[in-house]
């Protein structure tokens, strides 16, 4: 988070192949000016079911208005249970509440595009995104609430660019 905004990388786009919990595709152009937290798991990771998922809902609870989450399901392994009826059966038995895109195949191997783009090592993965567009945080595995929050309340604090 001390990094020099100057030299902060641009989110790259999500490939995103369906959206569940949303009328309309998400761009992150469309997000300028937001701050969001793109929550990347898979539904047979345990850490993603028993903590980053419940921590993604209670990051849209409690930043109700300021922060835009977005669940990325991403998969990398055992693609042939993973699909995308499975994940719409989960989803409702959780009741997630926030979008979830299904993370475009790649051609290129088991690693889909946007896991790709992002350069994931594996779920539950955090990437926080600034009103302008910059990746600020990316993190693999557990991030305690706190350290979370306090890391969305800097950036929430930040300017938002002009309109």
């Amino acid at each position: 988070m001390q990094a020099d905004p100057a030299s902060l990388s641009q989110a790259p786009d999500l490939h995103v192949t369906t959206w569940l919990n949303t009328d309309q595709p998400i761009t992150l152009a469309a997000l300028r000016g937001k701050v969001v937290l793109l929550h990347a798991f898979q539904m047979l990771c345990p850490g993603c079911v028993n903590h980053g998922l419940p921590q993604a809902r209670r990051v849209r609870q409690t930043f109700t208005d300021e922060v835009v989450v977005i669940g990325l399901h991403t998969v990398f392994e055992h693609h042939d249970v993973m699909t995308p009826a499975a994940l719409e059966t989960f989803n409702a038995e959780f009741r997630w509440n926030f979008p979830i895109g299904i993370d475009e195949a790649s051609s290129r191997g088991p690693i889909p595009q946007t896991m790709r783009a992002y350069d994931l090592q594996g779920t539950p993965s955090h990437i926080l995104i600034d009103r302008h567009g910059r990746v600020r945080l990316r993190h693999l595995g557990q991030i305690e609430d706190l350290a979370l929050g306090g890391l969305i309340g800097q950036l929430l604090a930040d300017e938002a660019p002009p309109a």
